[in-house]
């Protein structure tokens, strides 16, 4: 689909008033051309990669769409690794409010996949490519909104800051951190929206439920290592490091962290509870009392979703043993990662793992996000969810009720991790909202044949033009 030189008119010229007004499917159109430009710039972290080119290809948008120099800016550590940020000005009645994500995404194969995974490829109701779920189908919206927001004249009552980042997905240059570090200033908020996540699952197309994750576990890995002198294959011992380590991550395996509740995952169930249906509904119901039903307990964490909602977890993900066929090994290695609830640490967890191996034999050390191998882990607590602010949540419940008529806005607590982890531990509350809608069960994000429902991106771009104006008008 190409965009008909009037669209380019109104984003060039900014809301001159002898150019009318785009049209929404103008706005998707141009949503649908700035998807593909991202798609088709190689933003992995492999010497291939490059994120600078991507935030410079938007800046150059925006820029053209009436931003000033000023207001665009172009910032990062490494030539390849830079990151976009850019300023919607408003009248400062309020406190402004960043919008967050992140460029970089995971490598793809060509051999793998059905179509080349940078290329945008439409078919079958469908966009294909890597990003188009995690995240550049975010990305693109949140430039087409500060687009769309400039050409109208818009003037919010807070800034609009969007920042689009580097190593999200691992690297050493994670754009968030750096800025936060380096250039404060020019990302301080009130509050931030992430878009890196999908909000609205559906059943066989029907909307079931709006998600709002406000709250994100700690992510932790962890160096499990039992050593011996060993020895020759015929000659066995107790000792062998397999063994030790092998009793300690069984140990592991069958241990449940305590059960527990807070301002997110509360309320998460209470509305759960209203969606489900029969004993589940029952039991989400019975695990809110106080005190909570062990029983209720006890079948709500056989899923697996739930148990990492009321738990801490931690699995064991990597093992490396011996170095031949025919000898003892003097080594045994394993990886854990662990996904902490907030309130806790990483240095409590380890301990944890140290009582739970019950084996002096046995190591437990702390790997950081650069590899290093520590023997303690930060003690600094999680950070404690945020609280459900009314100038965010009456707006998106409102317009959730708009544009999916019947369904509940449910907060929740991601299990998985993303930059949301930097912003919130430096004092900004992060929530994430989206307007994506995923089929239960095809979420493919770091996977083959990534692709995105094309009416879903279209739809989530509406949404976040029409949120990001209503946070900013009142």
């Amino acid at each position: 689909m190409t965009l008909r030189p009037v669209v380019f008119a109104c984003v060039a010229l900014a809301a001159a008033s002898s150019v009318r007004a785009a049209t929404d499917a103008e706005w998707n159109a141009l949503a649908r051309e700035v998807l593909k430009e991202l798609i088709e710039i190689n933003t992995t972290d492999t010497p291939a990669g490059n994120t600078t080119l991507a935030a410079e290809a938007m800046a150059k948008r925006l820029r053209a769409g009436g931003y000033s120099a000023a207001d665009v800016q172009v910032l990062g550590p490494m030539e390849t690794k830079k990151n976009l940020v850019v300023r919607l000005r408003g009248t400062g009645k309020h406190e402004p409010v960043l919008m967050i994500g992140h460029l970089d995404v995971v490598e793809a194969l060509r051999s793998d996949w059905s179509t080349d995974p940078f290329q945008l490829v439409e078919q079958d109701g469908f966009f294909y490519g890597r990003g188009t779920q995690d995240m550049k189908n975010g990305d693109a919206i949140m430039v087409v909104a500060m687009l769309r927001l400039r050409q109208e004249g818009f003037r919010p009552t807070r800034d609009l800051i969007l920042a689009l980042t580097a190593d999200e997905e691992g690297g050493a240059a994670n754009g968030v951190d750096w800025l936060l570090k380096h250039h404060r200033e020019s990302i301080d908020a009130e509050f931030v929206l992430n878009h890196d996540d999908t909000s609205i699952t559906t059943d066989n197309g029907v909307p079931q439920y709006y998600e709002m994750a406000a709250s994100e576990k700690l992510y932790a890995d962890f160096l499990l290592t039992a050593t011996h002198s060993g020895g020759h294959s015929s000659l066995p011992v107790p000792e062998n490091p397999i063994y030790v380590l092998s009793e300690g991550l069984t140990r592991l395996a069958r241990h449940q962290f305590p059960f527990e509740l807070n301002n997110v995952t509360r309320p998460y169930f209470e509305r759960m509870s209203k969606i489900a249906s029969g004993e589940r509904a029952a039991d989400m119901k019975a695990i809110l009392r106080n005190p909570p039903d062990p029983a209720a307990i006890e079948r709500i964490s056989r899923d697996v979703v739930d148990n990492s909602t009321v738990r801490t977890t931690c699995v064991t993900t990597r093992v490396q043993a011996g170095h031949a066929n025919n000898a003892l090994p003097q080594t045994a290695a394993a990886t854990v990662n662990c996904r902490i609830l907030p309130g806790h640490s990483a240095e409590e967890v380890r301990a944890q793992l140290v009582t739970l191996v019950a084996d002096p034999k046995v190591s437990v050390r702390y790997i950081d996000v650069l590899g290093n191998i520590l023997d303690k882990a930060p003690a600094e607590l999680n950070f404690l969810p945020p609280p459900l602010r009314p100038d965010l949540m009456q707006p998106l419940e409102k317009l959730v009720r708009q544009m999916w008529p019947g369904i509940e806005v449910v907060p929740s607590m991601s299990a998985g991790a993303s930059d949301g982890v930097y912003t919130s531990a430096a004092g900004l509350p992060t929530y994430v909202v989206t307007g994506i809608a995923i089929e239960r069960g095809d979420y493919r994000g770091h996977g083959k044949d990534e692709r995105l429902g094309v009416e879903s991106f279209y739809r989530g771009n509406e949404f976040y033009y029409r949120l990001l104006k209503a946070i900013a008008s009142k």
